[in-house]
């Protein structure tokens, strides 16, 4: 096959652009990344040889190589691990994985500064372009375990590279980096020189699985301990930072870091990590989730989903299994009644390291929340079995507080308040101004607004906290310590609601006095146990036909809108203006909600003649 010509993907030009310009300033780790891939093409190889009984490889001597040439001023880092064929070079190098890719770039567009861009750029899982940061062409060679024809690839980094198939080619690859000179005032060194090499191995990849050489000699420069095997005072916070990066491919610390041992009929060790931002396809379909497995130091796979509930799925690290066999699938994990086990031990563990940030440090503990609360909150559907200490994690916003737990919540209520109060909706803004809130407001009662999708689920499961019920201020009768209207009152708008009833039928199943309303004349309200405009506005989004919900129009019988159209009706109830009037009041209790009118044209025809005969 002859060498062709291939065009990267745009996305991945852009990206390109960002490397070759140097945005981060400590180039260094571009040799953390390629030996952090080499490391998972080793852990594969070993796997396959384990497995796979066809495959015919040699797997005595797996290790990673670094090569430098002084003359050439190239630097060249080769593992013998598993290999790519020619359309994983493609897939894998050419091109960026379209999941999640137009948000991050529009991230990289937005950010700032430097710094902003090469975190964007860590969280997309893209290492080996940081190569470009030191080197103005890099060539990789490859051959895939089991096959006979190997790969070249080769780029300056620009808007093109080329690719060509190789008749004979090592097992593994190897990756040469033709360097740029050096230049301290841009920290880019002589990555040539034996000194920096070492040191870079030993600050960041001290803790490989595989042993690294110089080229031509036998003693690793790492010591290759397991981390999570070792006594936890035996590991420094920067190993742990780095054996992170290592897994995660994340260019920053974690937030927090959990070191744990399993005991007993089922023996494992855990290393996780909470990282300190959310990776940009947290919340996409084909977003990557889990934790590595091992068995007895053998990797076995990557984003073992069994192992980690859903709602935490930004939980980064690797259990290491000892009594697990070597060819366990996926499908057998989610069976094994074993894993389940640690998989609520874990997740016990990561919700109690929560609880202790949270009381040790507020300020780091908003952060995580601001990251992955959203992502939290799935919980209190998915984990009823920790739906209490997931209660206590959470922090909403409310009328009083731009952040707050619902204990804070709590210890805030006024005398006589039996209930929490809250309402969803779109947006902040939309929930403070409506009508539904007025008589709460007006009694200094604290309501929650909560404005995320996954809001208007979880308050349904969730029927109380310390005690306390959960009451929607928008849905059923609300008792804020007074009665009803009186029955003087009630009879005095009876014939009004009974009118209104029979006119907004289609729309409405009862018109009634309201016990919430302050300033505005109305406001529409659903029954205790109906579905809100909002989650029914997702669900028809998502393609689900639900049949139409009918809510509640409550009146304010002290406004003058409301009791002039009381009086009106009593005067001539005949009058055919005083259905227009019907519609209008309906409406705008629709759109104080910020509801959809079926029928805006009509509505705001109504509205200008009603007002033209008042001018």
């Amino acid at each position: 096959m002859s060498k062709e010509t291939l065009e990267f993907q745009a996305e991945t030009r852009q990206l390109l652009h960002l490397m070759v310009h140097s945005i981060y300033s400590n180039k260094d780790i571009f040799l953390r990344e390629l030996i952090s891939n080499a490391s998972d093409a080793l852990d594969k190889m070993r796997l396959e040889s384990l497995t796979n009984k066809e495959i015919q490889v040699d797997t005595s001597d797996l290790h990673i190589e670094v090569e430098a040439d002084k003359d050439k001023r190239t630097l060249t880092i080769r593992d013998n691990g598993i290999g790519m064929t020619h359309d994983e070079v493609v897939s894998l190098i050419g091109t960026i994985a379209k999941s999640g890719t137009a948000e991050v770039l529009r991230k990289l567009r937005e950010a700032s500064d430097a710094g902003a861009s090469a975190e964007l750029i860590g969280q997309f899982g893209v290492g080996f372009y940081s190569t470009f940061m030191v080197a103005d062409k890099v060539t990789l060679v490859t051959r895939k375990a089991g096959e006979s024809a190997g790969t070249s690839w080769e780029s300056t980094g620009e808007g093109t590279y080329e690719i060509e198939a190789l008749d004979e080619a090592p097992q593994g690859t190897s990756v040469t980096l033709h360097l740029k000179p050096e230049d301290r005032e841009d920290q880019l060194f002589d990555y040539t020189a034996e000194w920096k090499i070492r040191e870079i191995v030993k600050r960041y990849s001290d803790f490989i699985a595989w042993p690294i050489r110089m080229a031509g000699e036998d003693q690793p420069l790492n010591s290759m301990k397991a981390l999570w095997a070792r006594p936890r005072g035996e590991v420094t916070p920067e190993e742990y930072h780095e054996f992170y990066k290592h897994l995660s491919h994340d260019w920053t610390d974690p937030l927090e870091t959990i070191h744990m041992k399993g005991e007993g009929t089922f023996e494992y060790e855990a290393l996780l990590f909470v990282p300190s931002h959310a990776p940009f396809d947290m919340f996409t379909r084909d977003g990557k989730r889990g934790v590595q497995l091992y068995v007895k130091r053998v990797f076995i796979m990557d984003d073992c989903e069994a192992l980690v509930p859903q709602y935490l799925r930004f939980v980064k690290g690797v259990v290491d299994a000892h009594d697990l066999s070597l060819n366990i699938s996926r499908e057998i994990l989610q069976q094994d009644r074993q894993i389940q086990v640690v998989r609520r031990r874990l997740a016990k563990k990561v919700l109690s390291t929560l609880k202790d940030l949270k009381a040790a440090d507020a300020e780091k503990y908003g952060t995580f929340w601001s990251e992955f609360g959203r992502a939290v909150k799935e919980g209190l559907i998915e984990d009823p079995d920790n739906r209490e200490q997931l209660l206590d994690l959470t922090l909403l916003t409310s009328t009083a507080a731009e952040s707050t737990s619902l204990r804070e919540y709590v210890e805030r209520m006024k005398d006589g308040q039996k209930d929490i109060y809250y309402m969803t909706g779109e947006s902040r803004a939309m929930v403070e101004h409506s009508p539904h809130l007025e008589a709460f407001l007006a009694k200094g009662y604290e309501v929650l607004i909560l404005t995320d999708p996954i809001d208007e689920v979880w308050v349904e499961q969730v029927a109380e906290y310390d005690g306390k019920t959960l009451q929607s201020a928008a849905k059923g009768k609300v008792d804020l310590g007074e009665s009803e209207p009186p029955a003087e009152q009630a009879a005095d708008f009876a014939e009004l609601l009974s009118w209104l009833g029979e006119k907004l039928a289609e729309d409405v199943k009862e018109v009634r006095l309201s016990t919430r309303l302050t300033t505005s004349a109305a406001c529409i309200v659903g029954d205790e146990h109906d579905i809100t405009p909002t989650l029914e506005k997702m669900y028809r989004a998502m393609g689900q036909q639900l049949p139409r919900t009918k809510r509640i129009l409550e009146l304010n019988p002290d406004h003058p809108l409301v009791t002039g159209l009381r009086t009106a009706h009593a005067a001539n109830a005949d009058d055919p203006t005083l259905g227009e009037a019907a519609e209008l009041v309906y409406g705008m209790a629709l759109l104080a909600e910020g509801g959809e009118l079926a029928d805006p044209s009509r509505f705001t025809r109504l509205l200008a003649d009603r007002l033209a005969r008042t001018l």
